[in-house]
């Protein structure tokens, strides 16, 4: 690996970003010959597009490559800017393409390296690499500055101050079995370089195994996103518990939610409703009013000791779930602090196939408590130092020895 020195002094305030998305329907608009758009009241009286329009016609009119003009792509370039300059990473446009391929993330399947992209300090991070992905064998870690992308089969050197979501999906993304090379910053270390080979990427929902510690039985759950497929595995995983839970020697259930970068909402709720008998699970506070999320189902493994692990990969509906836990007393929290993803965003597919991601409320703790930029801290710390002093996974274990004390 090559090591190039690079300064945190370019690094802003902090700002994170989970990259899962929901979408649903929307609304269009219209680009005709008399170039006008229809427009909210609201919208009218407000704003003067006079310049907008006075613009376009110059370029129409006196720009030099002429075949370069394309309206579409104008307009989505537009529309991106106007986002944009909200100054929010959590709000963002997808033209057609790059909508399409964040619809890919909850279907559990794409090509690409296995990593959850982000932001930390207003720099491109990794959120978490995906178990068994080209990220993980390779080494890339939770928490990692993004600095540089290069796909030389691409013709691809750039560096990423400043880059988009959607962008830097984009060039990460590729062919299967090609190479794109990332420059890394990790805590206390100098840059390196690190080759990925692209591979088709397969997000299951959870992995489960059966442990044993002091003559106990011990069922260890490890839920990776929260997704349209987890529903059914889940139950399928409960209804096996259930069994298992009259015998003598079982210990408790470990809930493993380390890197685990989010998804839908209601996957959180319905997961702290296995384990809550009642209360509200997450308030969503809107710029009109505070909704709860309440229990949501007459949960079966209420009565199951509980242990939960946690690190800086866990983001979003995974923190809305541990904070939960934690708040009613259900369940220790093991690991490290967590990422602090605590915004809502509302997605709109438009016709056409574009997108568009907007914050519109933030996510609070049934104690009222905002984890936006602060995460969950963990009942019982295991620093990352002593995670990876050797070949033993040290949060399971204290998890475990947790459980049966």
């Amino acid at each position: 690996m090559k090591k190039t020195k690079i300064s945190f002094s370019s690094f802003k305030s902090a700002v994170l970003i989970t990259f899962l998305v929901i979408l649903g329907g929307g609304v269009g608009f219209r680009l005709g010959v008399s170039k006008t758009l229809s427009l909210p009241n609201s919208v009218s009286s407000k704003a003067d597009l006079s310049l907008f329009w006075h613009v376009w016609q110059r370029l129409e009119e006196r720009y030099l490559d002429q075949k370069a003009i394309d309206e579409e792509k104008m307009v989505y370039g537009a529309i991106r800017g106007m986002v944009e300059a909200l100054g929010d990473p959590y709000t963002a446009f997808f033209p057609p393409q790059e909508n399409k391929v964040a619809k890919e993330e909850l279907n559990g399947e794409f090509g690409g390296v296995g990593i959850q992209l982000g932001y930390k300090n207003e720099t491109l991070s990794v959120i978490a690499p995906l178990d068994g992905t080209p990220a993980d064998r390779a080494g890339v870690k939770a928490g990692d500055l993004i600095l540089k992308i290069v796909d030389k089969n691409n013709e691809v050197d750039q560096d990423t101050e400043g880059i988009s979501l959607p962008e830097a999906v984009k060039l990460i993304r590729g062919k299967e079995g090609t190479i794109v090379t990332l420059t890394l910053m990790r805590e206390n270390q100098f840059p390196f370089e690190i080759d990925l080979v692209r591979d088709k990427i397969v997000i299951p929902s959870l992995t489960e195994d059966w442990l044993e510690k002091d003559g106990k039985r011990i069922a260890y759950v490890h839920l990776l996103q929260f997704s349209e497929v987890m529903y059914e595995q889940w139950e399928d995983w409960v209804r096996r518990i259930l069994q298992e839970s009259q015998s003598s020697d079982f210990g408790g259930v470990i809930l493993d939610l380390r890197n685990n970068p989010g998804g839908y909402l209601e996957g959180s709720v319905y997961i702290a409703s296995e384990f809550l008998s009642s209360g509200v699970v997450v308030k969503q506070e809107g710029v009109e009013a505070v909704q709860a999320y309440q229990v949501s189902r007459v949960g079966q493994l209420l009565e199951v000791p509980l242990v939960v692990l946690v690190n800086r990969g866990s983001a979003s509906a995974s923190e809305i779930l541990a904070g939960a836990l934690k708040h009613y007393n259900r369940a220790k929290i093991v690991g490290e602090k967590t990422f602090g993803k605590g915004t809502v965003q509302e997605p709109e597919d438009f016709p056409g196939g574009s997108g568009l991601h907007t914050t519109v409320a933030r996510w609070l703790l049934p104690g009222g408590e905002n984890i936006h930029n602060q995460g969950i801290e963990p009942d019982i710390t295991v620093t990352l130092e002593e995670e990876i002093s050797d070949e033993v996974d040290q949060v399971l274990e204290r998890g475990m020895e947790t459980l049966l004390e």
